[in-house]
């Protein structure tokens, strides 16, 4: 499993976050701007819902956004934490539905944001190897570089969180 605090290599994206399809984004705490340095991504009110995996004090969003907090490791998550994924997912679903703009981050915008925007996508009807490939392509080619990840996605979180429940 890659995770990233074992890749020192895995770059800071670009820009704070990406559209990945019509209305929802990923995106993370920091990103490398046009200068070459780093730069904090601080949401305020530019989306309508905004989910974090890794919450750091003073990213926002503003009062009054809807903020929806569920930190979790870039790493083996419990039954706990796959079923709060798999809630995470359902609610960009939902406000995908209602016409509302969702941004999910974490730390970079790369596996743990990747992680509920995968299976929402899955979800909506796409395999597990396309929606990586969307979110590779619209994000950046490190998303969903925790092997552990995609190997949840191409098992389906669902059954992932019975298997973690039953070893429990």
């Amino acid at each position: 499993m890659r995770t990233r605090r074992e890749r020192p290599d895995v770059p800071a994206p670009d820009r704070p976050w990406d559209e990945i399809v019509p209305g929802l984004w990923m995106g993370g705490h920091e990103f490398r701007g046009r200068s070459g340095r780093l730069q904090l991504a601080v949401v305020r009110r530019e989306f309508d819902l905004v989910q974090t995996l890794l919450r750091l004090p003073g990213y926002g969003p503003d009062q009054g956004v809807e903020h929806q907090v569920w930190p979790i490791p870039d790493g083996p998550l419990d039954g706990t934490q796959l079923a709060g994924v798999i809630r995470l997912a359902e609610a960009v679903c939902e406000a995908l539905e209602r016409g509302r703009t969702v941004l999910v981050r974490c730390y970079h915008g790369y596996n743990r944001s990747g992680l509920v925007v995968a299976h929402a996508l899955m979800r909506g009807g796409e395999s597990a190897d396309a929606a990586i490939r969307l979110i590779r392509a619209r994000r950046s080619p490190w998303a969903l570089h925790n092997d552990l990840f995609v190997d949840y996605l191409r098992t389906g979180l669902p059954t992932v969180r019975q298997l973690e429940e039953l070893a429990e």
